[in-house]
């Protein structure tokens, strides 16, 4: 077990399982609201003229679902207090048992308000989560390996998705409440699962150095980046520079929220605070939640409540797929080119469909669909253009934005402020989720194709932005990193002036390190 608890690929698995709880809440939606029997439970616009209940209505269906990442938001900012005061792994526990008691509410609901309590319960423990993790595992990590490691929680939220969204399709075919309240019962394992897993994995050494425990923050480098030998000089290199960067930060800096925001700061937290945002108006979590919206329109609704899952759920294999290459190359890569690649490709295929839909779609028929956000219809070749284009448009997400958007900001800030940063950031994220997910309705409803004209707007600016003001983070030692942004700093001379643009990616000198070659000399 010892080896296992200081094994970094062990440790990431079970940390993602946190990532994994945001994934469930998805696709579990996703699926769920086309289905008779949700709709039935939740039931306010009455019958179609074939008997069918119509379910919530558009303003109320957008509501239960931004629920869960109006709750996000809020357990995010909360984040950074319970990290800092209790741990990064002692957080992350902290959510799994809230993860379970808002399941039980989601899983027992008999009207909306039951369930929307539910949501924003889930929501709460998903932002515990989803800010906590990637500093967890990024404290943890070397830094060669940093970004794949932290990128499992992308892949974790993919795998959550898919094996979330494929129980929805199975209890799909149930009649009764059943059909949801299954999917919404077995997310709770995963939840226990990582509550348990985290008792066994050793905690953060640069939350210990900040709280003095240096006997043990020497413990877990030696057992984690050691590889058991307590003289290994990249430890010993490592532990200096961790010790350093803590006496420097006691001896200078009041630690706050409202240093965030201080000169020095200041661009740092909107580069983290945008790459979070940005994330979010690509459109692919509004993808994700509304994809048999967009199925539906492409004809692929057929003549059951089922027939648009299966060919919504290869989107979701798709993004568990396309994960994988940032995972094996991300930190060969590099985080700039990753992010700007993504940008491009991400802008491309938003216009080809909004260029489709804006030329051949007709408004639909009395009666074709259920829901006033299904507000185009599309047959023939260019519904299957538009199908092909969505899954194109995920397969460039998958390995740039996806990952990236959750390893680079814990790798900006230093140790001092490092839980309340990422929290900041990703409660950012979880606004912009709240919105977009209570915007997209009534989006496709009121100005249709024009929607997805306004995400490749989105695209384009973060191309931009990124270019200009992203500096590059991978294959640095996180104390490294403040010397791009901090010139009060012995050795940050060599940044000064640099712009974003030209900052490298120096992997070869790091993994040299990490072997414990030409280690730079002491002093």
């Amino acid at each position: 077990m010892q080896n296992l608890a200081g094994n970094i690929y062990f440790i990431a698995v079970i940390a993602v399982i946190g990532g994994a709880l945001f994934g469930f809440d998805i696709s579990s939606m996703s699926a769920i609201i086309s289905t008779q029997p949700y709709l039935c439970q939740f039931n306010q616009r009455g019958f179609d003229e074939n008997g069918r209940c119509l379910g919530p209505t558009d303003a109320v269906q957008g509501g239960i679902t931004a629920a869960m990442p109006g709750g996000s938001w809020l357990g995010a900012l909360v984040s950074g207090f319970l990290s800092d005061s209790y741990g990064r792994k002692r957080s992350i526990q902290i959510g799994s048992v809230i993860w379970v008691i808002g399941s039980i509410l989601v899983c027992t609901s008999v009207n909306i308000p039951m369930l929307v309590l539910g949501r924003i319960i889930n929501g709460f423990s998903v932002g515990i989560c989803s800010a906590q993790v990637p500093v967890y595992i990024s404290e943890i990590s070397p830094p060669s390996k940093r970004g794949r490691l932290v990128g499992f929680q992308q892949w974790a939220i993919t795998w959550g998705i898919l094996i979330m969204y494929f129980i929805c399709y199975g209890s799909a075919y149930m009649k009764t409440s059943a059909a949801f309240r299954v999917p919404w019962g077995i997310q709770m394992i995963p939840a226990i699962l990582l509550f348990l897993g985290l008792c066994i994995l050793p905690e953060s050494p640069r939350w210990l150095a900040k709280h003095d425990r240096w006997d043990e923050t020497t413990e877990v480098l030696t057992m984690i980046h050691g590889k058991g030998d307590p003289n290994s000089p990249f430890v010993h290199h490592e532990l200096l520079e961790i010790r350093e960067v803590v006496e420097f930060e006691r001896a200078n800096a009041d630690v706050s929220f409202r240093e965030l925001f201080a000169p020095k700061m200041i661009n740092r937290t909107i580069i983290g605070v945008f790459t979070q945002i940005w994330s979010q108006l690509t459109g692919m979590n509004v993808m994700m939640y509304y994809i048999t919206y967009v199925f539906t329109m492409a004809g692929l609704a057929g003549d059951s409540d089922t027939a648009v899952l299966l060919p919504s759920g290869i989107n979701f294999v798709i993004n568990v797929i396309m994960t994988v290459p940032a995972l094996l190359w991300m930190d060969r890569w590099g985080r700039r080119p990753t992010l700007l690649v993504g940008a491009f490709l991400m802008c491309l295929w938003l216009c080809v469909n909004a260029g489709i839909f804006a030329i051949y779609s007709r408004p639909p028929l009395p009666g074709e669909f259920t829901s006033t956000a299904e507000s185009m219809a599309v047959s023939g070749a260019p519904a299957k253009a538009i199908i092909a284009s969505t899954y194109l448009f995920v397969a460039s997400f998958a390995p740039t934005w996806g990952p990236v958007s959750w390893t680079y900001p814990p790798e900006l800030y230093p140790l001092r402020l490092r839980g309340k940063a990422v929290a900041l950031c990703t409660s950012a994220n979880w606004a912009f989720n709240f919105a977009l997910a209570y915007f997209v309705p009534p989006a496709f409803a009121q100005i249709t194709w024009k929607t997805y004209v306004l995400f490749a707007t989105f695209c384009a600016a973060m191309f931009l932005h990124v270019f200009f003001m992203f500096p590059e983070t991978a294959n640095k030692p996180l104390e490294e990193v403040e010397k791009i942004f901090d010139d009060t700093q012995a050795g940050a001379i060599k940044y000064i002036g640099v712009p974003a643009w030209k900052t490298k990616n120096d992997r070869t000198l790091i993994i040299k390190q990490e072997n414990n070659e030409a280690l730079p000399k002491e002093g």
